[in-house]
């Protein structure tokens, strides 16, 4: 009996020994961009970091947006806050856009440190891996890539900009506009966003670059990098870049025929001028949030369209959000095959699994889920047009940062909701990823059964 006895209790020591395990990876992932949030906060309250004092509510709102790389502002950030201001939001969009956990592992790696199975897991769902052997390169690769690609786009901006802003200034803001274009944030450091520069080639060139780069995601730059021939490169990488140029093709010219005799937007513009605006403003929304026209004075079924793009979003394992392209390719594919009545889906010559289609349509319906829940509680406590609401909540789940001219406008509640709308947009995806990536299955199997759809 002793030995039953010692068995047992050794059981329950090691049961009681665990509290710390009952936090799952988005739960310790939420908790990080929560701790993240609230240092941002106290740094933005500091006298030194704006002109005028903000409100606590303005401090959390801005700290949230800027770690969830969204862009919405209650507060003009061009004109509100000093240098140091700049500085902390460019901080905290770098380190929200890439993900605290890869700063984590790499500083891990840096220190000779071991990355144990739970702290692997968790890097795991940070950086959107399939296994953990993938984890340490793949915080490797996010980080090189990164550093790379910020570093050449904030030369290109400050060689730019020296003439008329003198070196110091041109490379602040080249810095600060590069980490902001590749993280997709969409802060600025002008009243007007990047209205200023609707017509200047090498501006709208260089941004553009850098926020389709980062929405296509580390997974597809790394094969990009190690294969640099189609035949070669991964399904996923084909098909991702495929999409990508499909989707950006179709939303410049809907967005050039909708807005093209606007004179609000488009139809006081040279020809030049008119194609550059075209181009960036159909590739922002996915979802960078920068704008050279007014976003105001769109026409509604300009704006529609664009909900649409902020909705679709960029790439898995990128500085975008929404519910991502992969997504979207595999609901079409989906469609496509049961209109088709085929038993298999297939992209690129491979065939999805069921669990591919079901996570796809789950996260999906919870975007959704979540735009409608934003959608009802803003129209409570908002007086705004449905259009500039609907507009605004899929533009905070998106992570986009573009508005009807709304987010200024918001009561305290309204900001809190916002607020709620952009941590839920950042850090859904990854929950529900978690979820279907530990399934729980059933000793029971039930009879099939046949119900009414459509």
């Amino acid at each position: 009996m002793r030995p039953w006895i010692s068995r047992g209790r050794q059981h329950r020591h090691r049961h009681k020994s665990r509290p710390s395990q009952l936090l799952s990876p988005p739960a310790v992932l939420a908790s990080g961009f929560a701790l993240l949030i609230l240092i941002g906060t106290c740094l933005l309250k500091l006298p030194w970091a704006t002109r005028l004092p903000l409100s606590w509510l303005e401090a959390l709102f801005t700290a949230t947006s800027a770690v969830t790389v969204t862009g919405l502002a209650v507060v003009d950030t061009g004109t509100e806050f000093t240098r140091f201001g700049d500085v902390i939001i460019m901080l905290l969009v770098q380190l929200g856009g890439l993900g605290f956990m890869t700063f984590s592992v790499i500083t891990a790696l840096a220190l000779g440190a071991r990355l144990g199975l739970k702290h692997s897991i968790i890097a795991q769902e940070a950086l959107n891996q399939s296994a953990i052997a993938d984890v340490k390169q793949a915080a490797k690769i996010v980080i090189k890539f990164s550093l790379i690609i910020e570093l050449f786009g904030m030369l290109l901006l400050a060689v730019h900009w020296y003439h008329p802003k003198g070196w110091a200034d041109a490379l602040f803001e080249a810095a600060f506009y590069s980490i902001s274009a590749f993280n997709n944030a969409g802060f600025g450091l002008e009243q007007r966003n990047m209205s200023n520069y609707v017509g200047d080639i090498h501006v709208n060139l260089v941004m553009c670059f850098l926020f389709v780069v980062g929405g296509l995601g580390f997974a597809v730059l790394a094969d990009l990098w190690a294969k640099r021939r189609w035949r070669q490169l991964r399904p996923y990488t084909k098909m991702m870049l495929s999409a990508t140029l499909c989707i950006n093709i179709v939303a410049i010219a809907v967005f050039a025929l909708l807005e093209y005799d606007n004179p609000s937007t488009l139809g006081q513009l040279n020809f030049q001028e008119k194609t550059l605006a075209s181009i960036f403003q159909a590739l922002s929304p996915r979802t960078a949030g920068f704008n050279t026209v007014d976003i105001s004075a769109l026409r509604d079924e300009s704006s529609i369209f664009i909900m649409l793009l902020m909705f679709i979003g960029g790439g898995s394992m990128s500085t975008a959000s929404g519910i991502k392209v992969g997504t979207f390719v595999v609901l079409i594919f989906a469609t496509y095959a049961f209109l088709r009545q085929r038993e298999e889906v297939v992209i690129a010559q491979r065939r999805l699994n069921q669990q591919q289609i079901l996570k796809a349509l789950a996260i999906a319906v919870l975007t959704v889920a979540v735009i409608f829940g934003g959608i009802f509680l803003l129209s409570i406590s908002e007086d705004a047009e449905f259009l500039d609401i609907s507009f605004e909540v899929v533009s905070a789940v998106g992570t986009v940062g573009l508005s009807r001219g709304l987010t200024t406008e918001l009561s305290h509640f309204g900001q809190l909701v916002v607020i709620l709308l952009m941590f839920a947009g950042r850090l859904g995806p990854l929950t529900l990823i978690w979820l279907l990536a530990t399934p729980h299955k059933r000793q029971i199997r039930y009879p099939a059964g046949e119900f009414q759809i459509g």
